[in-house]
């Protein structure tokens, strides 16, 4: 195991964190963190796009004009697809995008994440967030003092709206509750910085999901 140290939102060291080595050092498997963000990106698609048909189309029952006689080109319907206003061919129709992963990838993928940040030192942990009320200014000096630029993951316990409102005007700052961590998060963002209560759940849960793959892989 290892320690990283715990800071104040001024910066100060005020204590040492426990990083578990099966969460935060363990082998990073990239193909199924690939897996299960493709996963994760895939079920976020509405996959509510559309277009009518022929026979969705409203209108066109009756026959412009008499099959023979006119001159014209025998027609049956006014929305038949080379009509204008018509239906359309092979069109896109609603799809189900959503992947299947089992829980176990999705444990392994997540602890992957962790343990590829923590190898980089990207990972940061603050004793509390104990802003008097929401402002940006105390967030943007906070990220500061914990040396965190670019693109930040932030994990908390619960939810905090105090901490929401301060952050929310950072586009560069993400907030997520220990139950909503996800690979992909963890992989978009620069910087991961957790609550100290925030990472001893964290480090709790997945220790325990990463020694039931352990078991399973030993049967």
């Amino acid at each position: 195991m290892s320690e990283i140290d715990v800071r104040s939102t001024s910066g100060d060291v005020v204590g040492k964190a426990t990083l578990d080595d099966a969460v935060f050092a363990a082998q990073v498997n990239v193909p199924v963190m690939h897996q299960v963000v493709r996963a994760q990106l895939a079920a976020a698609r509405s996959g509510t796009r559309a277009t009518k048909r022929r026979g969705q189309v409203s209108g066109g029952g009756k026959k412009p004009w008499r099959q023979k006689g006119t001159g014209r080109a025998r027609q049956g319907s006014t929305r038949a697809p080379h009509w204008t206003g018509g239906g359309v061919v092979f069109g896109p129709q609603p799809n189900d995008y959503t992947m299947k992963v089992n829980r176990k990838m999705r444990s392994v993928a997540l602890r992957s994440a962790l343990s590829d940040r923590a190898r980089e030192g990207r990972i940061a942990v603050v004793d509390r967030f104990g802003f008097e009320g929401p402002k940006t200014k105390d967030a943007v000096k906070t990220l500061e003092a914990l040396g965190v630029s670019g693109k930040s993951l932030l994990v908390l316990e619960d939810v905090d709206l105090t901490v929401g409102k301060s952050f929310r005007n950072l586009p560069s700052t993400h907030i997520v509750t220990v139950g909503q961590l996800n690979t992909y998060d963890i992989l978009n963002a620069d910087w991961i910085v957790f609550t100290q209560a925030a990472l001893e759940r964290v480090g709790k849960s997945n220790k325990k999901a990463a020694a039931e793959t352990a078991e399973g892989e030993t049967e």
